[in-house]
């Protein structure tokens, strides 16, 4: 099980702070647990705190007034930090986070954090490509909800949880459940075992109980039916 301490040092800002403040992040960092189904961050919350998700899998949500729920395409998978917009804008948060497993959620302080933006031209690059990544995602977003099929779907949830650059931790073999997926694809159970049969008979994906192979990351990215 990875620390605290390690995930903080794979964190692929860290290694350009200067020692003294890297000791800053390591006095102030803390972590806490989460069961499947609890609620990370609350939409309404003062966002107080940059997240990262040291071991886990969490979405991001949102409920309309009428309780209709919204979940984007992607997940959060371990290794990520999230929610640096809000923390930048001294907002509330816009949606929920929501863990789909047990979760270790690590949280930075917003003092911590501006201070690291404040000293660190390494941490604003990096925030500066992290934004970049992020908005290419959720425009992609809006083309997958709106033009693809469920398969198409599933195969670009899989595959935007492969982008090292939010999301540096991962490999080509991701333990995830069908449930998961269709949680993160906003479709159903059955309807996800459906196209990761398609995906595999192409030779796309190799599935196996509790975890999918990444066989071809760009047809997976590419992919349409």
């Amino acid at each position: 099980m990875q620390t605290l301490d390690q995930f903080v040092e794979d964190s692929p800002w860290m290694s350009h702070l200067t020692t003294a403040q890297k000791t800053l992040v390591r006095g102030t960092l803390y972590e806490k647990e989460y069961q499947a189904g609890d609620v990370i961050c609350r939409k309404g919350s003062m966002a107080v705190e940059w997240v990262g998700i040291i071991e886990g899998l969490a979405k991001i949500s949102c409920e309309s007034h009428t309780g209709k729920q919204i979940s984007f395409i992607t997940g959060i998978p371990s290794g990520s930090w999230f929610g640096e917009g809000s923390l930048l804008k001294r907002e509330s948060r816009r949606y929920d986070i929501v863990a789909l497993r047990k979760s270790r959620i690590a949280f930075m302080p917003e003092k911590t954090f501006f201070a690291l933006l404040e000293e660190s031209i390494n941490f604003n690059r990096f925030l500066l490509n992290h934004f970049n990544e992020r908005l290419g995602q959720f425009i992609g977003y809006m083309e997958y909800d709106r033009f693809l099929s469920p398969e198409a779907r599933v195969a670009r949830s899989l595959a935007s949880m492969f982008n090292h650059e939010l999301y540096p931790g991962m490999h080509y073999r991701l333990e995830i459940s069908q449930e998961e997926l269709g949680n993160l694809s906003g479709i159903s159970r059955q309807r996800v075992n459906q196209a990761l049969h398609v995906l595999q008979s192409e030779k796309i994906v190799d599935v196996k109980y509790g975890a999918i192979t990444i066989l071809d990351i760009e047809a997976l990215k590419s992919f349409e039916t």
